[in-house]
């Protein structure tokens, strides 16, 4: 029997095309990870999202699985070499979510570049504040971009329209430059930036990447969004560089630690909530209600070209 163990939140449409492809769904967004363990055997695929954690046990355990659907772009919650050793298929889908994540790195950023929150706030609390609250243009500056692939680009494209110069690094690509970025080095990005914004997924070589010595290098100050993982940006890193002046605001939607309780007993987060100069969200750059359903599409039609 094909079917497939659905442990996530996902929307109807997933369902409704890959039964019509004659997959048989059993569909358990609230199982918790202990039980899905449990009957992982009996599954030729797996449909998850950020929650659930893919690991050598659970692998092995899954002796029937020929296929893993990720509702979201990165992989980092699943052991990638050890799944594709076994000969299974891993999907994901950032080519559903990327204009959501496009969309909200621009929003954080002209957000930070205009006071808009602290401006709010002290209106609501009867301070009228003009001086203080005056802001940057993006019109002329240069805006650089780490990782070019279906977030950079959607990133890219749309910032382009604001008369911005926009260059972008990736190691893992080379000669992507188009009419939206110009492919450059590192060097190019730390000499030029005004702007520097992240889209690469989490690896072993891009954990905690974004440190004191990182950002010691850029010449001028920037803004900073980071809307990729948030182990890829140390946060006490950016604290101190908006303490140094070399980042005058930053847009973090994804943190090194997230939820709570655990979220509000790292040693930096006083300091964190504290700071007028970053803008938070709660890791929701990418789940729109308009991705929420294009994710699911995405992997639908990747699984209707699956041959396994």
């Amino acid at each position: 029997m094909k079917n497939i163990l659905i442990v996530d939140d996902i929307h109807p449409i997933f369902i409704e095309q890959t039964e019509a492809l004659g997959y048989v769904c059993e569909y358990r967004p609230d199982i918790k990870p202990d039980e899905a363990f449990a009957i992982i055997g009996n599954y030729q695929g797996l449909l998850i999202r950020s929650k659930f954690q893919v690991d050598k046990a659970v692998l092995d355990a899954a002796t029937r699985l020929k296929f893993i659907c990720r509702a979201g772009a990165g992989m980092d919650n699943i052991d990638e070499d050890y799944a594709i050793g076994k000969g299974i298929e891993l999907m994901n889908a950032p080519e559903g979510n990327s204009d959501a994540v496009g969309e909200h790195a621009i929003g954080m950023l002209l957000s930070l570049m205009n006071n808009f929150n602290r401006a709010d706030a002290e209106i609501r609390a009867g301070s009228w504040k003009r001086q203080a609250n005056r802001g940057y243009e993006l019109k002329g500056k240069t805006v650089g971009i780490i990782g070019y692939g279906h977030m950079g680009k959607s990133f890219a494209r749309k910032i382009s329209g604001f008369e911005v110069n926009v260059i972008a690094y990736d190691k893992y690509r080379t000669g992507f430059s188009d009419q939206y970025a110009r492919e450059v080095s590192m060097e190019e990005i730390v000499k030029h930036s005004d702007v520097l914004s992240f889209h690469i997924p989490l690896t072993p070589e891009t954990n905690g990447m974004v440190d004191d010595e990182y950002l010691f290098h850029f010449k001028k100050p920037i803004f900073l969004i980071n809307t990729a993982r948030g182990k890829v940006v140390k946060t006490q890193a950016v604290l101190n560089a908006i303490k140094q002046g070399k980042i005058l605001g930053a847009g973090l939607d994804v943190l090194e630690v997230e939820k709570f309780p655990a979220l509000g007993q790292q040693p930096w987060f006083d300091e964190l909530i504290q700071c007028g100069k970053i803008l938070l969200t709660p890791h929701v750059a990418g789940w729109t209600f308009d991705s929420y359903r294009k994710l699911s599409e995405v992997l639908a039609q990747k699984l209707a070209g699956f041959a396994g």
